[in-house]
């Protein structure tokens, strides 16, 4: 890797570190830069993967005591959660990378609205905490008296699970809204739980891959890095430009990933 390719993969983790621990998307930022470096797509996702994972551990563990009341919910899905993430990854490997570079542009386009469209996604559901109009907060529903809506949400999260363990981006905003459909208002609680699930489905992805995909391990260090004084120095940026700000900034740039890789790709 040329010392021009490698500063461009440490800024892409920068910027990738800095929108996670701000709003979430950033392999949005990561995963396109290294095609556009011309990484063979399905190397490029593999290696994203296993470079951001562990943002999500250090995520989980900065609501650990949200996570003390959700915690039946959450080894009731751990189950889902990890098949789901392993049948993404090896899907991801059974893919060839021609029809996946055909398939990157629609995958990020679909990431990029789900970014765009998680406030109002979160304002329309039931009790939702950022409702104007949300009455007083209901009871998260129990599994064991609501076994149909348990059946629903393990068959939702192994869905999710799939599709974070083939592409990732944007499975965070999915899993927020599942959560809020199952009656989780407390947003902290679910920002908790959705680290963890998250952290889940990554962990299991990552290690599939390093067992069993080309890793370019020289992007994930760099890459990694970048995410870490991304996310380290994230808060300070957010403070000076504003949530509204960055995430404008990752819509623009994802639509504009998406268009560019489809020309690339047609």
């Amino acid at each position: 890797m040329s010392i021009a390719a490698g500063l461009v993969v440490f800024v892409a983790g920068v910027a990738a570190g800095l929108v996670n621990a701000v709003a979430g998307g950033g392999t949005l930022l990561s995963f396109p830069t290294l095609v556009w470096l011309g990484r063979d797509p399905i190397v490029a996702n593999v290696t994203n993967t296993i470079a951001l994972w562990p943002g999500s551990l250090t995520g989980m563990l900065g609501f650990r005591r949200e996570l003390r009341g959700g915690r039946p919910l959450l080894i009731f899905l751990a189950v889902p959660t990890v098949l789901g993430g392993m049948a993404g990854a090896a899907l991801l490997l059974h893919t060839p990378s021609a029809t996946f570079g055909r398939i990157v542009p629609w995958l990020i386009l679909f990431a990029t609205a789900l970014f765009a469209a998680q406030g109002p996604i979160m304002r329309a559901l039931p009790h939702s905490p950022l409702r104007a109009d949300a009455d007083r907060p209901a009871a998260p529903l129990s599994i064991a008296s609501h076994p149909q809506w348990a059946v629903g949400a393990a068959i939702f999260q192994f869905a999710v699970a799939v599709y974070g363990g083939y592409f990732g981006a944007g499975m965070g905003i999915i899993t927020l809204a599942a959560l809020g459909l199952l009656g989780i208002t407390d947003i902290f609680q679910m920002n908790g739980l959705k680290n963890a699930l998250v952290f889940a489905i990554n962990a299991v992805a990552a290690a599939y891959f390093i067992l069993h995909a080309e890793v370019r391990w020289g992007d994930a260090a760099v890459l990694g890095l970048g995410a870490i004084a991304g996310g380290w120095g994230g808060a300070a940026v957010a403070r000076r430009l504003g949530r509204t700000a960055i995430r404008r900034a990752v819509i623009v740039i994802g639509l504009a990933m998406a268009a560019s890789l489809a020309w690339r790709h047609p």
